[in-house]
């Protein structure tokens, strides 16, 4: 009997799981990682060895599926899962996978956001007991997404009205969560990341960060153990409907 593991769909190397996986790690709950954007037809694990979904961030649209055909199996998914009830988890891009494979539409924002920046808190969630009304949270995105019909809008900002949202088994996160100070360092490293931005800009990042990072890493800690209780509690209940 195959032991269900989440799977955690990454779409560049430096767009990591972090935080995520360490409370993945935390409860025991083995992993998958696979990049399979420009696979039209990927191996994938059998629906009975996944218990949940995580899909990273990346710098295409969430609708290229010219270039990337992968994107659209990464829809398929994130609907099939969802109609199962298993965790589906997406962070920037994979917000906007989520939200666009649910019916919302993608445009491009009316600007970048890029660092640190106030989100609203709009609903309360038990993915979000600690939220305070306002956060300073990592933003890296161009595009924006709507609200899927039926979901509910947990936060917004000046510039993104959706940067959360709840849709049954699915939670979006438009922003960075799940980054932590060695994986900034590696982002702020990485050319395709700073692309365009003054060295003025990046040490504004590399500032706000320590500055807020011990205020986020408690958020970060409830949302991704909610999460990884959910998929321990998926894999329980995929095992035991095998013994049956």
């Amino acid at each position: 009997m195959t032991t269900p593991k989440v799977l955690i769909l990454q779409h560049v190397p430096c767009e990591k799981p972090g935080r995520i996986l360490d409370s993945l790690d935390d409860l025991g709950m083995s992993t998958t990682t696979l990049s399979i954007a420009e696979q039209a037809d990927p191996q994938l694990p059998e629906r009975d060895e996944v218990a949940g979904i995580v899909i990273m961030g990346g710098p295409m649209g969430a609708q290229d599926f010219k270039e990337y055909p992968g994107l659209k199996v990464e829809a398929k998914l994130v609907r099939k899962a969802v109609k199962a009830g298993k965790p589906v988890l997406g962070i920037c891009l994979g917000h906007q996978i989520i939200a666009t494979a649910l019916g919302a539409t993608l445009e491009s924002g009316a600007c970048s956001e890029i660092g640190f920046g106030t989100i609203r808190q709009v609903a309360r969630d038990d993915y979000f007991r600690m939220w305070s009304p306002k956060t300073h949270v990592l933003h890296w995105h161009n595009d924006v997404v709507s609200l899927p019909q039926g979901a509910q809008l947990l936060a917004s900002s000046k510039h993104t009205a959706n940067q959360a949202f709840r849709f049954k088994s699915a939670l979006g996160l438009q922003f960075h969560l799940e980054v932590t100070p060695t994986l900034l360092d590696e982002w702020l490293a990485e050319p395709s990341m700073v692309e365009g931005m003054k060295k003025s800009e990046i040490s504004r990042i590399r500032m706000d960060f320590q500055r807020y990072d011990a205020q986020l890493q408690p958020l970060a800690e409830q949302v991704f153990s909610g999460f990884a209780v959910r998929c321990e509690n998926c894999a329980r209940a995929i095992l035991e409907a095998e013994r049956c």
